[in-house]
C-alpha cells in the first residue's frame, strides 16, 4: 500500500517531577499517584516514520499536460496512453494537484513540476521551459509523504514536521496561504511544535493527523471543510474579527462523545470535503460539501462541523477519497465502494438515474481485491493486488488511457506499451491528468 499513512514508531514518554526523570510505566491498568504537587513536565515524544517501501518505482503520466503537469517536456501538451517520466527514478510515492505534480524518491527528496503561477512548485522558476520538467525542492530533512490541492503542495518528514508552499482559494480568489493575500513559493513549516503523522490535501484546504490523535485544518473554509468554523465565520468577509488568519492558521477540529474528546487515527481530506477515523471505534466523521451526497450522508446541507456518518458503521475502513461531487472508499477487504454524483458514470456503476447516496460497492470490481481509489473531478482510479488500476467517469481530458474521449460508465483497465511489464502500485487523478506509479513485473 502507497498511499496510506506512514508507519510510526513512537519512543517512552518521560516525566520529570521535583527534577528527576522516570519512565511512564506501560500497560498498567492501575492508575499510578503522585504525591508531590509540583507541575508536571512532559517529555516531547519523538516521531520516527517511514516512507511506503516501494522497490524500482517508475512515474508514468496521461492525460492533458498544456501547463506541463505531465513533465515530458514543453513539446508533449498531451498523451492518451500513459508515458514513462525518465528524468525520474526510484519512486516511492505520488500526488496529484489541479494542474501540478509532485513525486517522492527513496532518499527522501521531492520533486515537483507543472504550474507555478502561485507557488505550487515550491522553488523559482525562471521561465515556463522550467516547469514542463522535473526540479527538486530544496527541504532541510528527509520527507516520508506528500499532498498536494489546488494551488498548494505539503511534504511530511521522518521527524514529524511538516514544511508546506503555494496558495488556497476560495470564490474570491486567492486566500494566501499562511499570511493573508501572500504566495508562499518555497517550503514554510507549519504547525512546528506538535508532531504530525499524516498530511491530506484536498483542492483548497490542507488536513493534518498529529502523534496524539488530533486533526488540525487549515485553508479554504467556506464549505465547511475545515469542520471547526462556523458558517457564520468560515468566509473572508465575515465579521469574524481575526479574519482570514482564522482559516489559514491550522488548529485541530473537536468532537465529543460522552463528554470526552474523540482522538483519530487517520485522515482524509479530499475535493472539498474531508474523513476522518476515530481511534477507538473506527467510526467515521466527515465535514464538508455534501451537495451530492457526497460525504455518505442523507443531509445534503453543508457540514460546518463533524458529523458521525452512519452509512459507514459496520465496516472498517481503509482509505477515503474525496472528489469534486462523488467520493471513493475502500474497505480492508479490498472492496472499492461510490458513492455522490452519477454523471459522466465516475461512480462506475453503469447508468444512473438517481444519484448514490450511501457507500455502493462497485459491483464489476467484486472478486478482485483493491488496494488503493482516487476520486478526481470527474474521474476515478482504482488500483487492484494484481497490478492492474482501472479507471471510469469522464474521457475528455484522456486520464483514463483509453486513447479516446468517451466517458466510461463502468471501469476499464488503463492500458499502454508501458504498462505491459509494469506491474501498478498507485494511480492518482489530478485536474486533468493521471499520474501512475508502478514497478518492473
Amino acid at each position: 500500500m502507497v498511499r496510506g499513512r506512514a508507519a510510526s514508531k513512537v519512543e517512552a514518554k518521560e516525566v520529570k517531577v521535583n527534577g528527576e526523570v522516570s519512565k511512564v510505566p506501560k500497560g498498567r491498568g492501575r492508575k499510578r499517584t503522585l504525591t508531590s504537587k509540583a507541575p508536571l513536565e512532559v517529555k516531547k515524544v519523538k516521531v520516527k516514520l517511514e516512507a511506503p517501501k516501494v522497490e524500482n518505482g517508475v512515474l508514468l503520466t496521461v492525460g492533458m499536460g498544456d501547463i506541463g503537469q505531465l513533465g515530458l517536456g514543453p513539446d508533449v501538451e498531451e498523451k492518451t496512453r500513459p508515458a514513462v517520466v525518465t528524468s525520474l527514478s526510484d519512486i516511492v510515492a505520488i500526488a496529484a494537484g489541479g494542474l501540478h505534480s509532485v513525486c517522492l524518491d527513496k532518499t527522501g527528496k521531492v520533486y515537483t513540476w507543472g504550474c507555478n503561477d502561485e507557488g505550487a512548485l515550491g522553488r523559482h522558476t525562471d521561465n515556463d521551459e522550467d516547469t514542463y520538467t522535473s526540479g527538486v525542492v530544496n527541504i532541510d530533512g528527509k520527507v516520508v509523504q506528500i499532498s498536494a490541492g489546488d494551488c498548494h503542495t505539503a511534504a511530511l518528514l521522518e521527524d514529524g514536521r511538516v514544511y508546506a508552499w503555494g496558495c488556497f482559494r476560495d470564490n474570491n480568489g486567492p486566500l494566501g496561504f499562511l499570511d493573508k493575500g501572500n504566495l508562499q513559493k518555497t517550503p514554510r513549516q507549519i504547525l512546528s511544535d506538535v508532531p504530525v503523522i499524516k498530511i491530506s490535501s484536498g483542492n483548497n484546504h490542507l488536513a493534518l493527523l498529529s502523534q496524539d490523535g488530533r486533526v488540525f485544518t487549515c485553508g479554504c473554509g467556506e464549505s465547511g471543510q475545515l469542520g471547526r468554523i462556523a458558517e457564520v465565520f468560515a468566509s473572508r468577509d465575515s465579521r469574524n474579527r481575526k479574519g482570514i488568519e482564522t482559516l489559514l492558521d491550522p488548529q485541530p477540529i473537536k468532537v465529543f462523545k460522552s463528554r470526552k474528546a474523540v482522538l483519530f487515527d487517520d485522515v482524509w481530506a479530499g475535493g472539498v470535503g474531508t474523513f476522518a477515523r476515530a481511534r477507538e471505534t473506527g467510526n467515521i466523521y466527515a465535514f464538508g460539501l455534501n451537495n451530492y451526497n457526497q460525504l455518505g450522508d442523507e443531509d445534503t446541507n453543508l457540514k460546518f462541523q463533524p458529523v458521525l456518518l452512519k452509512s459507514f458503521v459496520g465496516k472498517t475502513w481503509k482509505q477515503i477519497s474525496g472528489g469534486q461531487h462523488h467520493s471513493l472508499a475502500l474497505t480492508d477487504d479490498g472492496t472499492a465502494y461510490c458513492m455522490g454524483r452519477r454523471e459522466y458514470g465516475r461512480l462506475g456503476l453503469g447508468e444512473l438515474q438517481h444519484d448514490i447516496k450511501k457507500p455502493t460497492a462497485i459491483t464489476t470490481l467484486e472478486g478482485q481485491k483493491a488496494i488503493s481509489v482516487s476520486a478526481g473531478e470527474c474521474v476515478s482510479l482504482v488500483v487492484m493486488e494484481s497490478g492492474d488500476v482501472y479507471g471510469f467517469g469522464m474521457g475528455t481530458n484522456n486520464q483514463l488511457a483509453q486513447g479516446d474521449e468517451d466517458d466510461q460508465l463502468v471501469p476499464v483497465k488503463l492500458t499502454g506499451k508501458q504498462l505491459v511489464d509494469r506491474r501498478v502500485v498507485d494511480a492518482v487523478a489530478g485536474g486533468q491528468h493521471t499520474i501512475i506509479l508502478a514497478v518492473p513485473k
